[in-house]
């Protein structure tokens, strides 16, 4: 899947977002809003990922 896919699904896509990073609260993933920089940002706050490190963790996400 690609980020437009994920951008025009967003809202079927919140529970597995949920799924895979628990740690993210339904509000601030609604501010994310299908914006890639914005979930990679919120990796970095939530679990002390670089920025690198959030980026391969959304890429091995898309991926699966």
């Amino acid at each position: 899947m690609n980020w437009d896919e994920i951008q025009g699904k967003w809202k079927q896509i919140k529970g597995q977002l949920k799924e895979q990073w628990g740690e993210l609260t339904d509000d601030e993933i609604d501010q994310i809003d299908g914006d890639r920089e914005q979930l990679e940002g919120k990796l970095q706050e939530k679990y002390g990922k670089t920025k690198e490190e959030a980026r391969d963790a959304v890429n091995d996400w898309l991926s699966s």
